[in-house]
């Protein structure tokens, strides 16, 4: 019994110490935010990745202490009718921020990359269309110079997954976190495997690279974002005696990911990540 309660202290104490090394970069994200405000400059960051890779809890730890007025956090559902009669990248343009504006995007554009295609969302004709085109609305995303683009990949292990699902499925308080993805995400990880390979060849351009984040300590991911976002983005202020340089263990780039999945495929014939 005094056991099980020193564990539980432990973990406590562990959890306000991990919440207390957050605080400092929540703060130089502030710092970040009002840079942007009085510049006019625009960010925005896209958060995707597999099912249960720790997207939402990031993006809450990034905005728990910003200025509500001038971040969003964009989390579209299903298209409307009209909606998938339109351009798909219509719907998450109409979001993107205005001057001195943080938008957050809680899944992208690209989910036409990696959960359409494998659930059957969409056509093949259109998952190729965006494959070959995507791109170049990026670039002009950020030619005019004033926005910056960010594409984060949250990866989680096939491990750490599954137990996050059990979770989710044993705590009532998580059960609404449970979609018909999750519930086929574990059986159809190859194929999801596969279109993360092909979104990493196809999508990641010196204009708008994509930075993966190995996810499965949750807090690591959180702090090593926040790391990416502040060194990727340059504002008044920047604290002297903090690390900015995000752990390569932790965030790696995209080509690097890439070619370490092709290793991956020339070993076991298939992808593992």
């Amino acid at each position: 019994m005094k056991q099980d309660k020193k564990t539980a202290d432990e973990l406590a104490l562990l959890k306000q110490q991990n919440k207390e090394e957050l605080k400092a970069y929540q703060a130089e994200l502030i710092k970040l935010q009002k840079h942007l405000e009085r510049t006019g400059r625009k960010l925005i960051i896209l958060f995707d990745g597999r099912d249960a890779s720790g997207k939402g809890g990031t993006i809450r730890r990034v905005t728990r202490y910003m200025n509500e007025k001038h971040y969003r956090v964009i989390a579209l559902g299903k298209p409307t009718w009209a909606q998938a009669t339109e351009l798909h990248m219509k719907r998450y343009i109409e979001q993107f921020p205005r001057a001195g504006e943080v938008v957050l995007f809680d899944r992208s554009w690209y989910n036409r990359a990696m959960v359409e295609p494998v659930m059957g969302f969409c056509m093949s004709q259109q998952y190729n269309r965006f494959m070959n085109e995507v791109t170049g609305y990026e670039k002009s995303f950020v030619s005019d110079g004033n926005t910056t683009l960010l594409k984060l990949y949250f990866s989680v292990s096939k491990e750490e997954q599954a137990r996050r699902f059990d979770r989710r499925r044993h705590d009532p308080l998580r059960q609404w976190k449970l979609s018909e993805v999750d519930l086929q995400a574990q059986d159809l990880w190859e194929e999801f495997s596969e279109k993360k390979y092909r979104l990493l060849l196809k999508t990641h351009i010196p204009q708008a690279k994509w930075y993966v984040i190995r996810s499965d300590d949750k807090h690591l991911a959180r702090l090593n974002t926040m790391r990416l976002i502040l060194s990727k983005c340059r504002y008044v202020g920047r604290s002297r005696s903090l690390i900015f340089r995000p752990d390569p263990r932790i965030i790696i780039q995209g080509d690097k990911e890439m070619h370490q999945m092709r290793r991956q495929y020339r070993r076991y014939g298939k992808f593992l990540s």
